[in-house]
Formats: structure tokens, sequence, C-alpha cells
């Protein structure tokens, strides 16, 4: 209660631009999961010219199509720190200082969640690169499946951006108290 009290006797808006600072820091942590899952695609494509060096350019590719998207999440988690830091609504937002400043560390955090679909999509991307390397007379079927994966494996990265933006623009958590 003594932090929440020393917390509130600084200035309203230096408190919020604090705890935004803290979000757009938090939503970066989403940037572990296409990282691993775009090294694990890579390795895989490694592994996909070392079997069939025949197949090389078509197992780049497919790797290079599949990191791409395996990317989207950390690009919804940087898209959601650079609201917070050059277009933050939550500045002029009325309504109590500490659900403004915990909104603001909130939608960061649910960034987070990005991590899951960086990796799965690495991951689908890995392997349609693998398999296409082993069977590039497969690759139209292949990379069909691979995007369909990636597609669904992003549904939670969304959710996530979807949280960060009802807290930054619609917050329903302001006129409750």
């Amino acid at each position: 209660m003594m932090f929440l009290e020393w917390l509130m006797s600084f200035d309203r808006r230096a408190v919020i631009l604090a705890a935004s600072a803290i979000g757009a820091g938090l939503t970066m942590i989403a940037g572990i999961g296409p990282g691993v899952g775009q090294g694990y695609a890579a390795g895989k494509g490694a592994e996909a010219v070392s079997y069939n060096p025949k197949s090389g350019k078509q197992a780049t590719m497919i790797m290079l199509l599949g990191a791409a998207v395996a990317e989207t999440s950390g690009i919804l988690s940087l898209v959601i720190a650079l609201i917070m830091l050059f277009a933050n609504p939550l500045v002029n937002l009325q309504g109590a200082t500490i659900i403004v400043a915990a909104s603001a560390i909130g939608a960061g955090l649910s960034m987070i969640a990005g991590i899951g679909p960086g990796i799965g999509q690495g991951y689908a991307a890995g392997k349609g690169t693998e398999m296409v390397g082993k069977r590039p007379k497969h690759q139209s079927a292949i990379v069909r499946a691979m995007f369909l994966g990636q597609a669904v494996a992003q549904t939670t990265g969304i959710y996530a951006m979807i949280i960060a933006l009802v807290l930054m623009f619609a917050n329903p958590l302001i006129g409750l108290l």
C-alpha cells in the first residue's frame, strides 16, 4: 500500500509515461519466438540442402517465405511498442492513474503471447523446408499446408494484439471505478 501511495505522489503524466515505457519494453520480449522459429527454419533449410543439393533453391525459397511469416508476431509487438512510444493514447486518458498505468503495462505483457506463434510458425516453416528438400515435386502441397498451419498458429498473437489495443484505445476498466 505504501508503494502505491509513493507512486501516486508523482505527476500523473510521468507515472503513465513510465508505465508505457515498461509496457513498450515488455512487448519486445515476444521477439524471442520469431528468433527461435526463424533459427529453426534456417537450420532445417541447411539440412534440406544437405539431403538434396539439387533442390537447394526451392528449399531456400520456402525457408525464407516461412521465416518471413514467422516474424509476424514480432512485427505485431513492434507496432504496439511504437504506439506506446510515439502515439500513446493513454497519456491523455481520464481515469484513475493506477488503472491507466497498469493498462500500459498490461498491454505490453499481453504481447508476450507472441512467443508461441513465432516458434510455431518457425517450426512449420522448418518442416516445410525440410520436406521440400526431400520431395521437391510436392512443393505446392507442402507450401499450402505450411502456410495454413502458420495462419492458424498466428491466432494467439492476434488475440494478444487485440487485448493490447483494447487496453490502449477502448479500455473498459477506466469507467468501472
